[in-house]
C-alpha cells in the first residue's frame, strides 16, 4: 500500500477525514479535495509531505482536469480514487419537488463522481491498475418518503459502479461501492436527537472497509456493492 497515491473527494467532511486518516495509516500518499477551501485547511491544519490539499469544485469538469494535471506533476498518477463527495436532501414529496433540487442531488452525487473518474481513469489505464471506491447509500434499496431525489441520485451511483466495473475490469481497475445506512456523525446526531444510534456506523469503520477493498479485494474481484451497518465490531457487510 505504501506506494499508492489515493485521491479522496469530499475530504473536509466526516467520512472524507476518516478515509484520509485510514489511508495515511496504511502508508499511502493522499490527495484530498473539497469544494470548501477554508474547511479543507481547518480539517488538516498540519502540513504533510505525503498529503496534497486541493480546493476544487468537482462539478466543473475543466477544473477537475487541471487539478489532476497538477497532481500528476507533484505526486504522480492517482492509483486509488475514493468518491466521497456528495449531498443529502430531505424535503417535499415528488409532486412538489423543485427541478433545482433534482438537478442539485444528481450533480452533487453523480456528476462529481463522473468528472473525477473522467480525469483520473486515463492514468489508471496507462498504469494498468487502479481502484475506484464510490459511496452509495442503503436508501437506494428502499427509498423513504421525502428523500426521492437523494435516493435516486445514490441509485445512479450504484448503476455507475456496475457499468464501470464491467468497462474497466480487463484494464486492471477494480470498481466498488460502499453503501452505509446512517453514518454516526455530529450532524446526524443533531438532526435526529431521539434516534437510537447503537446501529449507526462510524466513519472510521467505513474508511477501514475502503482500505480493505483497495489492498486485498481489488486483486480478485470488481463491481461489488457493499452494504454496511453497525458499530466497528458488529459491521455487517453484504457482498
Amino acid at each position: 500500500m505504501s506506494e499508492k497515491i489515493v485521491m479522496i473527494t469530499g475530504g473536509a467532511g466526516n467520512l472524507g477525514r476518516a478515509a484520509e486518516d485510514a489511508f495515511a495509516r496504511a502508508g499511502c500518499r493522499r490527495v484530498v479535495v473539497d469544494i470548501n477551501g477554508a474547511a479543507l485547511q481547518a480539517a488538516y491544519p498540519v502540513e504533510s509531505g505525503d498529503r496534497l490539499l486541493i480546493p476544487l469544485d468537482l462539478m466543473d469538469g475543466s477544473s477537475v482536469e487541471r487539478a489532476i494535471a497538477t497532481v500528476n506533476e507533484k505526486f504522480g498518477a492517482v492509483n486509488v480514487l475514493c468518491n466521497v463527495a456528495g449531498g443529502f436532501y430531505y424535503g417535499e414529496p415528488v409532486h412538489e419537488m423543485q427541478a433545482e433540487v433534482w438537478r442539485r442531488m444528481l450533480d452533487l452525487n453523480a456528476t462529481t463522481l463522473i468528472n473525477a473518474v473522467r480525469a483520473v481513469v486515463p492514468g489508471m489505464i496507462r498504469a494498468g491498475r487502479g481502484t475506484i471506491i464510490n459511496v452509495g447509500a442503503a436508501a437506494h434499496v428502499r427509498a423513504q418518503a421525502h428523500m426521492s431525489a437523494y435516493a435516486a441520485a445514490k441509485g445512479a451511483v450504484m448503476r455507475l459502479t456496475e457499468s464501470m466495473a464491467d468497462e474497466l475490469r480487463d484494464k486492471g481497475i477494480g470498481v466498488f461501492c460502499v453503501m452505509p445506512e446512517i453514518i454516526d456523525t455530529p450532524a446526524n446526531r443533531l438532526d435526529m436527537p431521539a434516534a437510537d444510534t447503537s446501529g449507526w456506523t462510524p466513519p472510521s469503520a467505513i474508511a477501514d472497509v475502503m482500505v480493505l477493498l483497495t489492498d486485498e479485494v481489488a486483486s480478485i474481484m470488481s463491481g461489488g456493492l457493499f452494504a454496511l451497518k453497525g458499530r466497528p465490531r458488529e459491521v455487517q457487510t453484504a457482498w
